[in-house]
């Protein structure tokens, strides 16, 4: 039986964790599945943007820890790298806007995957987090690296080090929360951000996606170049000639992703 929902409508792919009974935990089963569902998305020309949510209870309370308990240091090391960092690489590899409908708890696993997408939409009473201090360990699947570059050390280091929850609310005050609502508004607030994307070029996001995540890990020099060269490229494009023409002659665009 499949831990997830998946449904395409007007170029939006949306990814709901369907696990209720564990509060959409994940185990490696349904990590392969996101993973799954992700690689096909990057495949499928019809698919410009993807949400991940979940349900009213949970975005996800991250990783079950049934399959933690019992693991040693080699053990441990393994089961991330060949379920987490995999399934959260291929979100943040996607060439394609990744955005996170989040209603209440996203602690943990759940904060992890969050990191990983591109855009977050949460409810003002979403719950977010890293809890893993609570249980003795740490996040192990990127969300230190991921969490200090989107919010600072001394932030990150706080959440990481307490473990404590923090609201919607409170996330997206620091930053690491785009667009806050009422919880009944997530996911109509996400799916109209989604469609808005979907009118854009396929090319041109991709192209952005990739300046923020790559180029602005180097320095000034490095990324200015790097960013250029992303620039220049969309000028071989048709849809750099059709946004372009559309908007000297005063109609909407058509872009094809090529």
């Amino acid at each position: 039986m499949s831990a997830i929902r998946v449904q395409d409508a007007d170029a939006v792919r949306t990814i709901t964790f369907d696990r209720p009974e564990k509060r959409n935990a994940f185990d490696e089963a349904m990590l392969a599945e996101i993973h799954d569902a992700i690689v096909d998305a990057g495949r499928t020309d019809a698919v410009r943007v993807v949400v991940l949510t979940g349900d009213e209870r949970a975005f996800s309370t991250g990783a079950d820890l049934r399959e933690y308990a019992s693991f040693d240091a080699l053990g441990a090391r393994a089961s991330n790298l060949r379920s987490w960092m995999r399934t959260l690489g291929a979100i943040e590899a996607l060439e394609k806007p990744v955005i996170a409908a989040v209603r209440g708890a996203a602690v943990a696993g759940g904060t992890e995957t969050i990191l990983a997408c591109d855009l977050v939409v949460a409810a003002q009473d979403a719950m977010l987090g890293l809890a893993e201090m609570r249980v003795g360990v740490m996040p192990g699947a990127g969300a230190v690296t991921r969490l200090t570059r989107w919010v600072g050390r001394a932030l990150a280091k706080e959440i990481l080090m307490t473990g404590d929850p923090i609201t919607g609310a409170e996330a997206h005050r620091i930053g690491l929360v785009n667009r806050v609502v009422p919880a009944e508004r997530v996911l109509d607030e996400a799916q109209a951000l989604a469609a808005l994307l979907a009118s854009r070029s396929p090319l041109a996001l991709a192209a952005v996606k990739r300046a923020v995540n790559i180029g602005g890990e180097m320095t000034l020099d490095q990324g200015m170049a790097y960013t250029l060269q992303e620039f220049a490229l969309l000028f071989d494009s048709h849809d750099q000639a059709e946004g372009m023409n559309a908007f000297l002659e005063k109609r909407p665009p058509r872009f094809l992703g090529r």
